[in-house]
């Protein structure tokens, strides 16, 4: 136990250039997700955790062991968690919400019963975005008097452990972010130690999926009225951004929208998407008919 204790206490020594060159390629290759200069300290932080955990004191050799078999994979996906982590609060930008509720009241005026809404949060972290656009359109759905047939959440991220967090749907006071009193009685049941649980009736509608961005292509998430992605682009290089968007463009139905964070890319336009006009937000709406093929 001594032996132990002492070990993990040991510094682990600097990245060199060239290991941090071989971390951030492997990074970027297998998320998408570019590390810069400056975050050099975040990765090597995050991947000697991890290494402490394991007891290996050698760059190279966790490396070699991430990258290499079966056994690899697994660890791949254990330093995920350490690499993926993102704050998050409910409502986190309150304008991109309300732009959200404004456009399903305008979809929801003669739209036919069977066709209930569909939203998409992409990386949606530990959950609090869905329930926020959960909380949104139940609040669209009340104001058009209940007659719509309803709505289903896609919630999709890369870390698994997010992803549990988000279905066992607690949360600490410090998440609820932007919601008002009154959605707090609503939806959330107070719990000890400054806990809330997300109430059943939006935990039903949200369908929480493990997703690699990167795999965007292959997702059979199609037809979406909604699609909410915030604070994953900035992550990316700008063409990749660009790639990603195009093909969140073709997911939406005609009328959908497509909301991200605002200043997130700046020289972007895509022929299906009109950008909505209003500077509180960056969204875009997908028009009924181009003429173009897809």
């Amino acid at each position: 136990m001594q032996t132990t204790q002492n070990w993990s206490l040991q510094q682990l020594p600097e990245m060199d250039a060239h290991q941090f060159q071989q971390w951030q390629t492997l990074l970027e290759a297998r998320t998408g997700v570019c590390v810069s200069d400056q975050r050099k300290t975040f990765l090597q932080t995050s991947v000697g955790t991890r290494m402490r955990e394991l007891k290996i004191a050698d760059y190279q050799t966790y490396y070699e062991h991430v990258t290499q078999g079966a056994a690899g994979a697994v660890e791949w996906s254990a330093l995920i968690e350490r690499l993926t982590v993102r704050e998050t609060s409910f409502m986190r930008h309150r304008p991109s919400f309300d732009a959200i509720g404004q456009h399903l009241d305008r979809l929801l005026v003669g739209r036919a019963a069977d066709r209930p809404l569909q939203l998409w949060s992409v990386g949606c972290a530990s959950g609090e975005e869905a329930y926020s656009m959960a909380i949104v359109s139940e609040q669209s759905i009340a104001a058009a008097g209940g007659h719509a047939s309803g709505y289903g959440i896609w919630a999709t991220d890369i870390s698994l452990k997010a992803l549990e967090q988000g279905r066992t749907a607690v949360y600490p006071g410090n998440r609820l972010g932007g919601l008002d009193e009154r959605e707090r009685r609503e939806w959330l049941q107070t719990l000890p130690n400054d806990r809330y649980e997300i109430a059943y009736a939006l935990r039903d509608r949200v369908c929480f999926s493990r997703l690699n961005i990167l795999e965007l292509a292959q997702a059979p998430i199609r037809d979406l009225d909604i699609i909410f992605c915030q604070n994953l682009l900035i992550y990316f290089r700008r063409w990749r951004r660009r790639d990603l968007l195009n093909l969140l463009a073709t997911r939406l139905a005609p009328g959908g929208m497509l909301i991200i964070g605002l200043g997130e890319i700046m020289d972007w336009n895509n022929p299906l998407l009109e950008r909505l006009p209003d500077d509180q937000v960056q969204a875009y709406v997908r028009r009924e008919s181009t003429g173009l093929l897809e």
